[in-house]
């Protein structure tokens, strides 16, 4: 990516870059098809107190409805007679509220971390890096289970443990392009007129970092809603929500005799985090200078 901004820090020519990405945005069918596959996602999850106004865990019919068998439960009903339709469009607001919310939390630390890293370089950088390998060196889901286990188990936590194991990947990012363009001559300009390290930071180098940033929090989202999933399957999720891997877990036992009950959510899971990858591999196509100005 060109710099964002020259050397007194106006824009030079950033909006032809970004019709750019925009134009090849739009010209990527995949992307266009799983961002608007997300926004439904988002639209249902938003419209899930309208459309189910009652508790998913309630039992409002009776045990084992075969979808379409009952068009007031189009997605039948489980072992208790919850309705599966219902606990879906909630399980849609719980994985995405978490997925989003440990993205942004593990965003922010990642960035936090990794531009002073890049930034400052030498002891400082040897010392964040060190402080980065520590969460680095157990295996992530385990770190992540110990921590659900630890604390109380609430989505707040499982957010927060999301977070915790995911943001040393962020960081790395971070730190690499903070690396690379900490040299560049509007860097140098920068320090020249005499901004301070805040500033250089934040309004010089993180727009010009942004773009890859930006591809690897979709693979974050759908990271974290993979974990939540996992934990809930197991049973360290809220129990008082219902999720996708709640749902997963709680139709495991009668999987021989009714599988859609797994089935209904997994797809569900499949198919959020297929259209999020998409997004991400789109979101690299068009801002990569690179592979826009081949197509």
């Amino acid at each position: 990516m060109a710099a964002v901004t020259d050397m007194a820090g106006s824009p030079a020519a950033p909006q032809e870059g970004r019709r750019r990405a925009l134009r090849a945005f739009l010209r990527n069918p995949a992307g266009m098809i799983s961002l608007g596959f997300l926004l439904c996602a988002v639209a249902l999850a938003l419209a899930a107190p309208h459309l189910y106004p009652e508790d998913p865990l309630s039992m409002v019919a009776r045990p084992f409805l075969w979808p379409g068998q009952n068009a007031a439960y189009p997605l039948g009903t489980d072992s208790l007679g919850r309705d599966v339709a219902a606990g879906v469009v909630w399980g849609t607001r719980i994985s995405l509220l978490v997925g989003f919310c440990a993205m942004a939390l593990g965003i922010s630390l990642g960035l936090l971390v990794g531009a002073v890293a890049g930034y400052f370089g030498g002891r400082v950088d040897d010392a964040l890096v060190k402080f980065i390998e520590i969460f680095q060196t157990p295996p992530s889901f385990v770190l992540l289970v110990v921590l659900v286990a630890i604390a109380q188990p609430a989505i707040s936590t499982v957010i927060v443990a999301i977070a915790l194991v995911t943001w040393p990947t962020a960081a790395r990012l971070v730190r690499a392009e903070f690396r690379s363009l900490r040299e560049k001559d509007f860097v140098m300009a920068a320090r020249g007129l005499g901004y301070g390290h805040a500033r250089i930071i934040f309004r010089e180098i993180l727009p010009n970092a942004l773009p890859p940033l930006i591809v690897s929090a979709s693979v974050l989202v759908a990271t974290a809603i993979l974990m939540e999933a996992a934990l809930s399957f197991l049973g360290l999720s809220d129990p008082n929500v219902v999720s996708w891997g709640s749902m997963i877990g709680a139709g495991r036992e009668l999987l021989r005799t009714a599988w859609y009950l797994c089935a209904v959510p997994g797809v569900a899971i499949v198919l959020t985090v297929l259209a999020l990858n998409l997004l991400g591999d789109a979101l690299n196509d068009s801002l990569n200078p690179r592979v826009s100005a081949k197509r």
